[in-house]
């Protein structure tokens, strides 16, 4: 007897392999040295093109609607699982969901998140135009409103958009056209390199060799183009990385007794550095994983007092408020020359507050009708208040230094809300994170690649301070000028170049958000379908 194999099986697993190179694109999670244009943790702008050249050639070849669901399907959830498979180990390994139930949900939340992308798809090949140009236009302009809206609905969760596979080549373009806006360039040229006919596909294959595969190619772009932005002085920082390990933080013997003397050492240390005059030193995400009124007075009073007296300011990762009040996931700063006198020691003398705007689903808030899930996992710290958008950065030293938390950088969006008055805009960003949770995998390259890209788009140094990874000085163009080694306590001393005026991209976003990208994705769909020609749906 013999077994026939269903012709679709062959094109879904096509569709699989396609969907876990893109993931794999915006960071690469191996040392693989018979492939030295693959490196670890880094992007490869590249690879997102080719695997998104076959999936588009396997979509427009589906004999049937139903066929190119289900290849948009499997594209599309390997992707995306394959990009956020870490949340398991939160989950997991610390949120105490039983194994099984956490790989259902990472794979539900994939599915849920893919819909977008395939009903795209489905609309793009049913009515996609006849002319090769037109078709990849088309297919550029449905991808970019399907990562617009995984971007925005649902509190949005955007990791591992298309753009950040090309930070080091279309990244170039980051400061005029923004994440979504390379992620629909790249789309474009994939689906030119699939459909184009053979002429013009060297012609694509060469385009993308220049701007994503040679390495050379985001500097050859970068400088051919304008720099909008200028210095403003420089700033000597130290960044910190306590390595508390994320099973321990939250218990009073171990992490918690070991972040108290760490910190208030390292800090302390910090302010007494010549080196440091006229500087900064941050502290990642709740570095002090407890509320300030719960900590020793004289602990902060300490602190306060070594600021006042000294020439270096600090921010440092906290919890604040109370079970009445609410509670916040909150950046405090410290400035010198603040009396302490008659200060409430519970916030020892912090002259700056910063309180996270955009909270993460179910680590810092339960959407309505997911208590049930919130209930089967021992995760602490489950609601929090949300922060006012934007907030005022921290004055010192010449320096504008806005502070974000954790994966606040992922909406570029919402930083450039800041920057709608460029005299008062910052001229330093500061993230801080806890990405302990995910553990010591490529969730840490992956954020040290989102960050570069909002240095990018918005033409300033973003500085990183984390528990475990990664602590990093990164300069305006996106290029990491230092970093400690992840997974261990050190300090990172630097000297980042302030800048000031404004990115193309910080101008309109500021303005309009993510307006103009949907506006310019919906023209080009629809100038495509208007100029390409018709044709009949199918392959």
């Amino acid at each position: 007897m013999s077994v026939r194999t269903s012709p679709e099986v062959p094109a879904l697993g096509l569709a699989l392999l396609a969907g876990l190179l893109q993931a794999w694109s915006v960071a690469w999670p191996w040392a693989w040295p018979w492939l030295p244009w693959l490196h670890r943790g880094q992007p490869a702008g590249w690879l997102q093109v080719v695997s998104m050249a076959l999936a588009v050639a396997l979509l427009a070849a589906s004999p049937s609607g139903r066929a190119l669901v289900m290849r948009a399907l499997a594209f599309a959830v390997a992707w995306l699982a394959g990009v956020f498979w870490w949340l398991f180990i939160s989950m997991h390994v610390y949120g105490g969901l039983a194994a099984p139930l956490a790989v259902l949900a990472v794979g539900l939340l994939a599915l849920f998140l893919a819909l977008d992308y395939v009903a795209l798809a489905w609309v793009w090949w049913r009515w996609r135009p006849a002319a090769a140009w037109a078709a990849a236009l088309a297919w550029a302009a449905a991808w970019t409103l399907a990562e617009l809206a995984r971007g925005v609905l649902w509190s949005g969760f955007p990791w591992g958009a298309t753009g950040y596979a090309h930070i080091e080549g279309l990244g170039a373009l980051a400061p005029w056209l923004g994440v979504y806006g390379v992620g629909g360039l790249a789309a474009w040229l994939a689906a030119w390199l699939a459909l184009a006919r053979r002429a013009a596909r060297v012609t694509a294959l060469l385009l993308a060799l220049l701007l994503c595969g040679w390495p050379g190619g985001g500097a050859w772009l970068q400088q051919r183009l304008p720099d909008a932005t200028q210095p403003a002085g420089e700033l000597p920082v130290r960044l910190l990385q306590g390595a508390i390990a994320q099973d321990d933080k939250f218990d009073p013997e171990r992490g918690i007794a070991q972040a108290l003397r760490w910190y208030g050492q390292a800090l302390l240390e910090a302010l007494q550095e010549p080196r440091l005059a006229d500087g900064l030193v941050v502290a990642p995400e709740t570095a002090i994983p407890l509320l300030p009124q719960d900590v020793d007075p004289a602990y902060w009073r300490a602190l306060a007092q070594a600021v006042a007296q000294g020439r270096t300011a600090v921010l440092m990762g906290l919890p604040l408020g109370s079970f009445s009040a609410g509670y916040t996931n909150s950046v405090v700063g410290w400035r010198p020359g603040v009396d302490p006198a008659g200060a409430d020691p519970a916030l020892a003398l912090a002259s700056y507050r910063y309180d996270k705007h955009h909270l993460v689903p179910f680590g810092e808030f339960v959407p309505p009708g997911f208590r049930w899930f919130v209930d089967l996992m021992v995760m602490p710290m489950g609601d929090f208040t949300r922060g006012a958008l934007p907030q005022a950065p921290l004055g010192w030293a010449g320096q504008r230094i806005a502070p974000h938390v954790c994966y606040e950088d992922l909406f570029g969006e919402e930083l450039a809300a800041a920057f709608a008055d460029a005299d008062r805009a910052p001229t330093v960003l500061v993230n801080v994170s806890n990405i302990a949770w995910f553990g010591d995998g490529v969730a840490i390259d992956q954020h040290r690649g989102i960050a570069r890209m909002r240095a990018l788009e918005l033409g300033r140094p973003m500085l990183r301070a984390t528990n475990t990874g990664a602590t990093a000085a990164i300069d305006h163009r996106g290029r990491v000028l230092a970093e400690l080694p992840r997974g261990q306590r050190g300090v990172l001393d630097a000297t980042v170049s302030a800048r000031q005026g404004l990115t193309p991209y910080a101008r309109w976003a500021a303005r309009w958000g993510l307006w103009p990208v949907a506006l310019a994705a919906l023209l080009a769909g629809v100038g495509a379908g208007l100029l390409g020609g018709r044709r009949q749906a199918g392959p």
